[in-house]
């Protein structure tokens, strides 16, 4: 997958790399070259999220827990 190079030297990271990451706005990365020459793009200062960690939290608008009791209880 290539990108293009503007005037000022930036790239955009295509999504399907940044979703493979875990890369978010604000998140730093650094580019380092390997023993091969490559030049490889690496999370900054941190290890990078797991591919779940996008996941954690809540589902979002359900039950109260009121009603989550209730229906536990058989009510």
């Amino acid at each position: 997958m290539s990108v293009i190079v503007t005037s000022r030297g930036r790239v955009t990271i295509p999504k399907p790399f940044r979703d493979l990451l875990g890369i978010v706005p604000g998140m730093r990365v650094d580019f380092r070259r390997n023993s091969n020459g490559e030049v490889v793009l690496v999370i900054a200062g941190q290890t990078p999220p797991s591919r779940f960690a996008r996941l954690l939290g809540h589902a979002g608008e359900g039950l109260s827990t009121d009603e989550v009791m209730a229906l536990t209880r058989g009510e």
